[in-house]
């Protein structure tokens, strides 16, 4: 009886639970259907970019790049910044390729919709850390499940990039992915970065990934402070990734790593010289012959792994400047074509060509090219790769040296030398020669039994690194006669039955780098890309990586400056021994020491940095000043300059803790006409002034202080305001206008007062010291933003501000 009930109570459940079931499962499906399709619609890249469907694609890239820099989320502090970015690489990404914008055109969707579409945005927007895709049900509860599996063999820890990685970017450049368990934003990147491994994996790029759970160290020490973000290491230097994560991005990154000087462009112009250096250079000539205008990108990576051995050219076949060079070694336009040229720059040595130029064929074809058929020994390096120490009896080389001079008669038989070489086809003899001058220690060595100068021939072998070598001159010398040659010939088939007749034992000094004396060009090279590195670091704002350097230059940027401002409001020589003086007659007239002692009391010591206006930082501090940022301008002359940065120094002092507010002054001596061009702008403000100042005399802007926003083209004024006391007469404190303070210091009371009554230097100087009394005022209000403005359609130009004559 309770084995039936419980039967029948489990039937009912099960019927009660399908019935809920089903209608859930119903609506779930329904929603997300609808969720996929009005997000369908609501995806348009033609909509998003802002461009029509007959667009070209230099507009679209226009239009992509504009949307990008303005919705970048490290620039743009909008919440929906991030989401509209991902929108913009997407819709780029559909239209900058043919196939799927047309497949969006015809269909209205791509191949790969369910990257490019809006699912991923609109589901994200019921919470934050819900992202809906193919991997719904697949959550990283583990770094593995996370993690692309392919991911895995890419993986790096701290001793693997120093011991492994730092050492081989120096022949290849490495892309490196730094992500993290729970990493929302690193799978919105994860489709491309499978694209774009695959692809530039096959063609020699070095690929990393380090998980910041696990090599926080690595992660540091490469200067990753968040994640996602790809880097790019060549020659052990790092290089951060600013753009959106697109392929083509990520491929054009890789291609501005590389030096701008690996390959040069060869037409019929210069394929004669290019060809004739390999005796300057020391080095074999790679010809890569394509109907491509840039050079491809594999080519530039293999002259990357190989820029110490081989000089590469490449040539054009589309220009008409290439014709007579196809037609002379005979080309054959349909497919890439690459020749290698050694001694001989008429006759290639060697020759591939192939529709699918694979970087196995090529890394195979310069291995067989290294070197040319008799180098000339330059440096150790060098020596030691052509001759390598004997390791085992049947890997054994041996090295035929020819020990001759730069001079004319030498050339014959260098040439006969040459030639003799290369008739050789044994792989364990080796044919070089070095010049006695520059390689005078190892000469002296190898001839020091010898009475007969050079040229002279020396076989040897290489026993150990340390220098060690078994040797035998070749008797009777070297001048490239049959006889030579037949003597040179006889004691290497000699040395191929018995290796004893080295009889001689030396050690070897270690070669003198005759390419030492480049080193100063290819130091200029390094630092002209290390500056374009540094300015491209500060144009995207990467001041983690850029800290350490940027401290270095604002330290000693401080020093010089420093320097500059203490001398500027330090007193001259002149002012100080008439302080005295003008302190003995305020006492002996007045009978009040106090105001005097006022005037002469020393300046403070905290001043604000002030710098000069002039024609070259008119741009930087006005015209692109940064927006928000606010220029506080002091207009001044020359005689009144040290007076009056002192006071202005002192007035805005405490305003200095605003990081938008920048302090320059203005010489109008030097810059009037911009002054007027300005004020033009300001007529209201100028108008009391035009009305009481004579039209015969040229307005004195002295005191004035202009608030320049350079962003949004408006300025306020501050005109000097004299609130100071008159020394020269007591009976001027009880005046009322005195008391109560002139309202412009350019009045005609004044100036009548200035004609009456003789001044003395200290009262002139105390006169235009109090010009400034009222613009702690004014800079509180201008911080208000209580000011009137007086905008302007543009900036006066740079022939507003030139000197005048």
């Amino acid at each position: 009886m309770n084995h039936k009930r419980l039967c029948y109570l489990r039937e009912k459940m099960d019927r009660m639970s399908y019935i809920f079931t089903l209608p859930a499962m119903v609506i779930f499906c329904l929603l997300l259907v609808y969720c996929t399709v009005e997000s369908a619609t609501e995806f348009d890249p033609y909509k998003i970019l802002g461009v029509v469907r007959s667009s070209s694609q230099a507009e679209i890239k226009k239009a992509y790049k504009q949307l990008a820099k303005e919705w970048h989320p490290d620039k743009n502090k909008n919440p929906e910044a991030e989401d509209m970015f991902i929108k913009i690489t997407k819709s780029y990404e559909i239209l900058s390729h043919e196939e799927k914008r047309a497949n969006y055109d015809r269909y209205g969707q791509t191949d790969d919709n369910a990257q490019y579409g809006q699912p991923q945005p609109s589901f994200r927007h019921f919470h934050d850390s819900f992202y809906f895709d193919e991997s719904f049900f697949h959550f990283p509860f583990n770094g593995k499940t996370n993690r692309d599996f392919a991911d895995n063999k890419y993986l790096l820890n701290f001793n693997q990039y120093m011991n492994d990685v730092v050492p081989d970017s120096f022949r290849r450049p490495y892309l490196i992915k730094i992500t993290s368990d729970w990493c929302i934003s690193c799978i919105h990147i994860e489709p491309v970065w499978k694209e774009a491994v695959q692809e530039l994996d096959t063609l020699g790029v070095g690929i990393g990934v380090v998980d910041v759970g696990y090599e926080r160290r690595l992660a540091n020490h490469l200067g990753a402070h968040r994640t996602p973000s790809i880097l790019g290491v060549i020659n052990g230097k790092v290089t951060i990734f600013h753009y959106a994560v697109a392929r083509e991005h990520l491929r054009q990154f890789i291609e501005d790593l590389l030096p701008q000087r690996l390959v040069e462009k060869v037409t019929d112009r210069n394929y004669v010289e290019f060809l004739n250096n390999w005796h300057e250079y020391n080095k074999p000539h790679v010809l890569l012959f394509d109907q491509v205008p840039v050079v491809p990108l594999l080519y530039k990576l293999t002259a990357f792994a190989n820029k110490d051995y081989i000089q590469f050219g490449y040539v054009d076949q589309g220009l008409t400047e290439t014709v007579n060079l196809l037609r002379k070694f005979n080309i054959n336009t349909y497919a890439p074509t690459m020749l290698a040229f050694k001694e001989n720059s008429d006759n290639p040595t060697d020759i591939i060509q192939s529709k699918g130029m694979k970087k196995q064929i090529i890394d195979e074809f310069i291995s067989n090219n290294k070197f040319l058929l008799v180098p000339r020994l330059v440096n150790q390096k060098l020596f030691d790769e052509l001759c390598p120490v004997k390791q085992f009896h049947r890997r054994r080389k041996y090295c035929v040296l020819l020990i001759t001079g730069e001079e004319e008669a030498f050339v014959t038989g260098n040439k006969a030398f040459l030639s003799f070489a290369s008739t050789n086809t044994k792989e364990v003899l080796r044919f070089a020669y070095v010049y006695q001058r520059q390689q005078q220690p190892l000469c002296d060595v190898l001839l020091k039994d010898r009475d007969n100068p050079p040229p002279q021939v020396v076989i040897l072998e290489r026993r150990n690194a340390a220098g060690k070598v078994l040797y035998k001159p070749v008797m009777g010398g070297w001048n490239g006669s049959e006889d030579d040659k037949y003597r040179l010939l006889e004691q290497l088939e000699m040395l191929q039955k018995d290796p004893s007749i080295l009889n001689n034992d030396a050690m070897l000094p270690e070669l003198n780098n005759e390419f030492a004396c480049m080193f100063l060009i290819q130091w200029i090279y390094t630092a002209y890309d290390y500056l374009c590195q540094i300015a491209d670091d500060l144009l995207h704002n990467n001041w983690r990586e850029m800290m350490p350097l940027l401290s270095l230059i604002f330290s000693a940027l401080f020093i010089l400056f420093g320097t500059v401002v203490i001398q500027a409001f330090s007193d001259s020589s002149e002012d100080k021994q008439s302080k005295p003086k003008a302190k003995d007659s305020a006492k002996s007239e007045d009978g009040s020491p106090g105001s005097a002692s006022t005037s002469s009391r020393p300046p403070k010591k905290n001043f604000v940095e002030v710098t000069e206006l002039t024609d070259i930082t008119y741009t930087s501090n006005l015209v692109k000043l940064r927006p928000g940022h606010i220029n506080v301008v002091l207009v001044l002359t020359n005689a009144s300059k040290n007076i009056l940065l002192s006071k202005f120094a002192k007035e805005v002092y405490s305003f200095t803790g605003s990081l938008t507010l920048h302090f320059s002054f203005l010489n109008v001596d030097k810059h009037s006409e911009w002054m007027d061009a300005l004020l033009e702008f300001a007529q209201d403000a100028m108008r009391a002034d035009n009305d009481e100042d004579d039209s015969s005399h040229k307005a004195d802007y002295t005191g004035y202080v202009l608030a320049l926003n350079g962003h949004k083209k408006y300025f306020c004024l501050f005109k000097p305001v004299y609130t100071g006391e008159d020394l020269d007469s007591k009976s001027a404190e009880e005046a009322p206008a005195a008391t109560a303070g002139r309202s412009r210091s350019g009045s005609r009371e004044e100036q009548a007062a200035r004609k009456t009554v003789p001044r003395s230097r200290s009262t002139s100087t105390l006169q235009i010291h109090h010009k400034l009394d009222r613009l702690g005022l004014w800079m509180e209000r201008l911080m208000e933003g209580t000011l009137p403005r007086y905008y302007i359609p543009a900036w006066p130009g740079l022939e507003k501000i030139t000197a005048n004559k």
